[in-house]
């Protein structure tokens, strides 16, 4: 559900493809193709989700997504074991799968991951915690969610150990190039509305990614898968329990089948899925009776024993390439992290240097902050005293201005005296000049 209360539309299909060429292997196979679409993507507040169950070589298989990272920035895919709690003590799976976040806009930038795992009981599920970053995920710039949509494609193969599946493989599937062939699954939950006689669906997809499917119907009548598995399971017991005589030859037939499967290594044993028809032969073989050649009890009783021990041995060696594979993946890591931290100490020294550095150009520059505010200070003092002299200069000038008037009256009647003051001074002077003579 998402936050309204709206059911996630889901897009499910499953594919078989065909024409797997590996030149490592020099042999053709057959991957199951997984596409799962979520809607509303960014809306689901699910920890949490897990896709439908599917079937691979008659087991069933699920992918589990964290939209939000499980306990990281990053989403986080897995494939895991769907039955993995029904299934009997000491069970094993092995799968060479590819996981992919389809970038919608130009497929080639699609972001995968591919790898190689055993499953037990102790890894039911097996996949990458730091998938995708989340910022890289909601980029809007980048086509993992088109229309809040995100497309995320499984690729799994469990009949041999490596070499089918590739960053290219994955691209080109989608692109086109390789051919396909769709199995009877295809399901999506596009509404809450159902009917009783069948199911109407319709996919769509957004552009540029190719159209699903077209509308279909699916009869609810179908067998599902657990009634087929326990008819045949039912099947097995009443078979193994009539007493059938083989013939010669089908104990000739089981014996080179026993044979085969022992010239194989035990993991090789273990990934090649004989273990069902291998059963059968160690009955055969159990059972024939002859009178020139027959078996003690004690011979069928570790013939029977037989068919135990080469599965607990081909799950043992598995389990052990499991570990050196582990530690091979791990010694991997180790180096990463170790090529990676000489970076960082390199890096650190010469930050740290360049630390140095700016703290030198900041003591430098602090002296000269420290002279310009002095400097500062003695202008800001310098110009307080102007302004205070000419605030007195311009009181004086206004006070001036108000007596000019006044200065200029008495100007002119100094004048006027300074004008009588020099005509009586004349005539003082011509008188003395006068007389200067008759003395």
């Amino acid at each position: 559900m998402d936050v309204n209360g709206q059911i996630t539309k889901v897009t499910w299909k499953i594919e078989v493809l065909s024409d797997v060429h590996s030149k490592s292997m020099d042999v053709n196979g057959q991957v199951t193709k997984v596409t799962w679409r979520i809607e509303n993507f960014s809306t689901i507040q699910d920890k949490k989700l897990c896709s439908e169950n599917f079937t691979v070589d008659g087991n069933k298989w699920q992918l589990l997504i964290f939209p939000k990272g499980n306990a990281v920035d990053h989403l986080s895919i897995y494939l895991g074991v769907a039955d993995s709690s029904t299934l009997p003590a000491g069970w094993r799976r092995y799968a060479h799968f590819g996981l992919a976040v389809i970038d919608q806009f130009d497929r080639e930038l699609t972001i995968t991951k591919v790898t190689t795992q055993v499953f037990d009981v102790n890894g039911a599920d097996w996949g990458f915690t730091s998938f995708l970053p989340l910022t890289e995920l909601h980029n809007p710039k980048r086509g993992y969610l088109v229309n809040d949509a995100c497309l995320v494609e499984a690729y799994v193969f469990t009949d041999r150990s490596i070499g089918f599946i590739s960053h290219e493989l994955i691209v080109k599937t989608g692109s086109g190039k390789l051919k396909t062939k769709e199995s009877d699954c295809v399901k999506a939950a596009m509404d809450d509305q159902r009917t009783t006689s069948t199911k109407a669906v319709e996919i769509t997809n957004p552009s540029p990614t190719p159209p699903y499917c077209q509308i279909m119907s699916i009869e609810p009548e179908e067998p599902t898968e657990e009634d087929m598995n326990t008819f045949f399971t039912s099947l097995e017991s009443k078979l193994w329990s009539s007493n059938t005589i083989f013939s010669r030859e089908e104990a000739k037939e089981a014996l080179a089948k026993v044979e085969k499967a022992l010239n194989m290594t035990p993991v090789s044993f273990y990934d090649s899925g004989k273990l069902s028809p291998l059963k059968h032969a160690f009955k055969i073989l159990a059972s024939f009776d002859c009178s020139s050649t027959t078996l003690t009890i004690e011979q069928k009783k570790e013939l029977l024993a037989m068919e135990e021990s080469l599965k607990e041995l081909a799950g043992r060696a598995a389990k052990a390439l499991q570990d050196k594979n582990l530690l091979t993946e791990k010694e991997s890591i180790k180096l990463t992290i170790t090529h990676k931290l000489d970076r960082n100490v390199i890096r650190y020294k010469e930050v740290e240097s360049q630390v140095k550095q700016v703290e030198k150009k900041l003591a430098a520059l602090h002296v000269q902050v420290e002279e310009a505010q002095k400097e500062r200070e003695n202008m800001l003092a310098e110009r307080k005293e102007i302004f205070k002299s000419s605030k007195e200069m311009k009181m004086e000038l206004e006070a001036l201005e108000k007596q000019w008037a006044e200065y200029e009256a008495m100007t002119k009647v100094a004048e006027e005296e300074e004008s009588i003051v020099l005509a009586e001074w004349g005539r003082i002077k011509d008188f003395i000049s006068s007389i200067k003579g008759k003395i």
